[in-house]
Parts: C-alpha cells; sequence; structure tokens
C-alpha cells in the first residue's frame, strides 16, 4: 500500500511539473493543486487582474475608488504579475518592494517635513490601521488614514477642529504655528499680543495623555485667566480702571490717592502704582520716612549714632537734584568754601568713581587736584602736598612764592618773567612742570645767538639780567685793545655778521686775526 501511495505522489509531481511552470511562493501556498488553477487562471486566456481582485478586496477598493499606489500612473493599466511574480518557489518574495526608492507621491500622500525622515514602520503600524480586515495582517502598507489624527493624538479633543494643518506643519507641531486669534470671537489687543498662548491655553499632561483645550466659554472675562487681587471690591468690570495694555497701567484720574493719607507730589505722582504696592494694591504700605521705600543712597556717610538721616533734610519729593543743602549749610561744616571753589559744582568734588562722597578723612587738595608738579618741588617748599604753600582758592595762576630762597634769585627782567616760560616745557607735545630738574645756566632757557663761540658761564661777562646789551663788555681786556681811531670804528665793521645754511646768522666775535694786514690793505 505504502509503495502505491508513493508511486502515486511522485506520477502527481510529474503531471503537476507538466503543467505547472513552478511551485507557488509561501503567500498562494494554499493554493497548490490542479483543482486551483483556475482560481487564477481563465482557461484559454490565461491570467486575469479580476481574479486577483476578487482575492485582494483591499486593493479592488481602491482601485475602483481611483485612490492609492494602484491607481498611481506607474501600475494603473498593468498586469498584476508583471510585478507580483508567482511559481518561483516557496521562498520567493513576491511582493518587491525597495523603501529607500520608493516615491510615496504615488500613493496620493507626499511626504514633507518630518514625515520624510522617520521610519516606514512607524506610520505602517497595525496600532494606525482601521480597517479589521488589514488590522489581522502580520504587515501590510494599506488601511492608514491621511488625516493627521489617524497617527498622532489630538491634544485639543476637536476644540480646534479637525484640520490640523490650519495651524501646524509637518516640520514642527511646536513652532511656525500660523493662527488668526482676530477671527475668534476673543481678539489679541495690548499686552495680550505678546502672551504665549500656553500662558492662557493650559496644558494638562497626565501618565498617559496631554489635553491643550482652546474653546473654554463664548463670553470671556477678564476673572477666567487673572485672580482678582481686590477680592471683588470693586466689581468684575476690571476694564473702569485698568486697560489691555497693562495692568499696572491704572488711570490717575480713576483713583484720588490722597484719601489713603499719603498724597501724591512732585515726582510721586509719575511712579508706577506696583514700584511702592509691590504686593496688592490694598496692602499698607509703610510710607512715613523716606527710607521706607527709597535706600540709603549715601550708604549711611550722614547717620547719627548708625542711626540714618531722613532724605528729606536735603531733598524733596520734586526730585533728587538740586539738592536743598545751603551754601550756608556748607560754610558751617569743617570744609569752609572760599574762592573759586564756592563756583564749583557740587558733583565736582562729591562725585567720584561713580559714587557719591560726602565723609573725607582729608581736605587736602590732592584729594580733589592732581599733583601736576609730581615730585619736582622739594618738600622744602611744598611740605606734604601742601599746594597752599604757593596757591590759593581764589586762581591757581596766582602764586605766593619767594623765590630768592631758591639757589637761583630772580634779579632784573627775570623778576618780571611769567613763572610758565621757565618752568613750563614741552615734551612730545606734552607740557611738563620742571623746578628742581630745571638748571640755571643762561644756555639753557636762552637761545644761543653767538653759535657757540661763549660757554653758558661766559654770558654774565657781557650781559646783566636788566637788557641784553653787552653793558659789561670792555674791548681793552681782550687780546686787542682798541686805541686811537679804533675807538670810533662801528662793531660790524670788524665784527661781521655770518649767514648760516639754515637761514640763521650770528655776529663773529670770537676773530683770530689781530694784526694791521688782516684788515688794512698794505
Amino acid at each position: 500500500m505504502k509503495k502505491l501511495v508513493a508511486i502515486s505522489l511522485v506520477l502527481n509531481k510529474i503531471l503537476l511539473a507538466q503543467i505547472s511552470p513552478g511551485e507557488l511562493s509561501s503567500f498562494h501556498a494554499k493554493f497548490d493543486g490542479l483543482s486551483n488553477c483556475t482560481k487564477c487562471h481563465t482557461i484559454g486566456e490565461g491570467l486575469d487582474n479580476g481574479k486577483c481582485l476578487d482575492c485582494h478586496k483591499e486593493i479592488k477598493t481602491r482601485v475602483e475608488k481611483n485612490s492609492g499606489y494602484h491607481s498611481s500612473k506607474e501600475v494603473k493599466g498593468k498586469q498584476c504579475w508583471t510585478c507580483h511574480s508567482e511559481h518561483n518557489g516557496r521562498n520567493f518574495q513576491i511582493i518587491q518592494f525597495n523603501k529607500s526608492k520608493f516615491d510615496h507621491r504615488l500613493t496620493g500622500y507626499e511626504l514633507t517635513g518630518k514625515h520624510k525622515s522617520i521610519d516606514c514602520s512607524e506610520c505602517h503600524n497595525q496600532k494606525f490601521i482601521k480597517d479589521p480586515s488589514l488590522k489581522k495582517k502580520l504587515k501590510s502598507f494599506l488601511g492608514l488614514v491621511n488625516t493627521c489624527i489617524s497617527c498622532h493624538q489630538d491634544i485639543h479633543q476637536q476644540t480646534a477642529g479637525r484640520n490640523c494643518e490650519k495651524c501646524h506643519n509637518t516640520f514642527s507641531f511646536s513652532s511656525n504655528i500660523q493662527f488668526d486669534h482676530s477671527k475668534t470671537s476673543f481678539q489679541l489687543i495690548g499686552a495680550h499680543k505678546k502672551v504665549n498662548c500656553i500662558d492662557c491655553h493650559k496644558k494638562s499632561v497626565t501618565e498617559n495623555s496631554t489635553i491643550l483645550k482652546f474653546v473654554s466659554k463664548t463670553k470671556v472675562e477678564c476673572i477666567d485667566c487673572h485672580t482678582d487681587v481686590h477680592e471683588n471690591k470693586f466689581g468684575n468690570n476690571c476694564l473702569k480702571c485698568h486697560n489691555y495694555n497693562s495692568f499696572k497701567n491704572v488711570p490717575k484720574q480713576g483713583f484720588d490717592h490722597s484719601k489713603t493719607g499719603f498724597p501724591l507730589n512732585g515726582k510721586h505722582q509719575f511712579v508706577q502704582c506696583n514700584e511702592c504696592h509691590k504686593n496688592k494694591l490694598t496692602d499698607p504700605v509703610k510710607h512715613n520716612k523716606c527710607l521706607d521705600c527709597h535706600q540709603d543712597y549715601h550708604k549711611g556717610q550722614f547717620a547719627i549714632k548708625n542711626t540714618p538721616r531722613d532724605c528729606e533734610d536735603c531733598h524733596s519729593e520734586n526730585g533728587f537734584t538740586p539738592s536743598n543743602f545751603t551754601l550756608e549749610q556748607h560754610q558751617r561744616t569743617k570744609f569752609v568754601l572760599t574762592g573759586s571753589h564756592l563756583a564749583i559744582e557740587c558733583r565736582s568734588c562729591h562725585y567720584k568713581n561713580d559714587e557719591w562722597k560726602f565723609k573725607f578723612n582729608s581736605f587736602q587738595c590732592i584729594g580733589c587736584h592732581n599733583n601736576v608738579h609730581n615730585q619736582e618741588i622739594s618738600p622744602r617748599f611744598a611740605g606734604q602736598n601742601n599746594c597752599e604753600n604757593c596757591h590759593n582758592t581764589g586762581l591757581w595762576s596766582i602764586i605766593k612764592f619767594d623765590h630768592n630762597q631758591t639757589k637761583f634769585t630772580l634779579s632784573g627782567k627775570h623778576a618780571q618773567t611769567n613763572c610758565r616760560s621757565c618752568h613750563i616745557k614741552e615734551f612730545q607735545n606734552k607740557k611738563i612742570h620742571l623746578f628742581k630738574s630745571l638748571k640755571s645756566d643762561c644756555l639753557d632757557c636762552h637761545k644761543d645767538f653767538h653759535n657757540k663761540q661763549y660757554a653758558s658761564g661766559e654770558c654774565v661777562n657781557c650781559h646783566t639780567f636788566d637788557n641784553w646789551k653787552p653793558g659789561l663788555f670792555n674791548h681793552n681786556e681782550t687780546a686787542f685793545k682798541l686805541t686811537g681811531a679804533h675807538e670810533r670804528v662801528e662793531c660790524i665793521k670788524c665784527h661781521p655778521k655770518v649767514e648760516m645754511d639754515n637761514g640763521d646768522n650770528f655776529i663773529l666775535f670770537k676773530i683770530r686775526r689781530v694784526r694791521c694786514s688782516d684788515c688794512h690793505l698794505s
């Protein structure tokens, strides 16, 4: 018996091999056998697309609706077997599909934005398939709906409609949101324009879901979002005092502050309410002293026994500047103002390094003035930076100094010369003051008109401090005494002018030729 069965199977295969071109794939294995050929083939006519679609109803439905990939120009009009070949063996993949090269636009749904970068399986997933017959399949690219909420959770719960693309795009749900709030029953004006959506439309996040509703009620009131800090003392119509630009911009004419016991005078009239009313506007504010609201700008400099003096002693509500501190009051301090100090602005002395200073440990001039002399004046004359030894507060240029106490006594023209002429020199385009380092030779200050014919110390042999005329010069003390007719000869006849290459000239006094023939013709 077993032999007969074996022989029968062998004959069957031989006969099938004569009719069938090959073994069916694992997908169609149930149609093996001669009795099933007509399931796909029509005798005498070959394969029939109609038979394929009768079995694959999910494809037939899409073809009839002219939608999906099988209705695209790439597939429409083709025979099924041209893409899904059979009789190639059990392990043959009847669906040849290259994910990376597939043009998704052919399905009628173009991939844009982030949809282009995600894996196919993130969308083509059983949990998103709505058709029960397709949901049973282990793997299928069919059965999806191209609406956003078919894959994404509608966190708005239809309070924003079902057309997500009105506001969102495929690049990002949270950025570049396009929504015209003016088309709603609540137009955004004033400060509402700057508020983030999430500040009004609160997001509710739980372990399983996120909800962000939009439509709540037709008539929106301020207290729906804002806390009534007045606890309904002024009613629900907030716009009587406030506006959409800011709750803090309360019209002054709408509230009489003098009834609080603190009338707003001076600059207090222009202060925003919240600068004093830090918490609730109805909370009492301590205001008996300026320091109850204002910091001690002077950092305790005017404190008496560690107790700060109140600002009103020097200032008023009209402004911190100018101060009410008078000149008469200043003259009762340890530093009496005299001379030019009377005309100087207060900040010139009291505002240093971006800080006001009123308490001074020293009243020396160098506290405010630079010592332009540096170390040029010895302590014998200046002491320890005692500028008043020479200067006074009336005018710096009026100097009280006895020059005869130095090694250089002022006489003649020197007594009439301005100090600056000798003691201020220009070096590298900068003026410097010289005193100790100033040399006392004539040529250190005066130009050498004799072109180095005489040494610096020789000037006093001819000149005095009264004028430049050589009143002390005696020609008879030279190597050539003037006698006879020589006494009447003009100096220029023997001492000519010599012109130099640079345009300067000088008189030649040092003459070495003293013989008669040197000047007279023989």
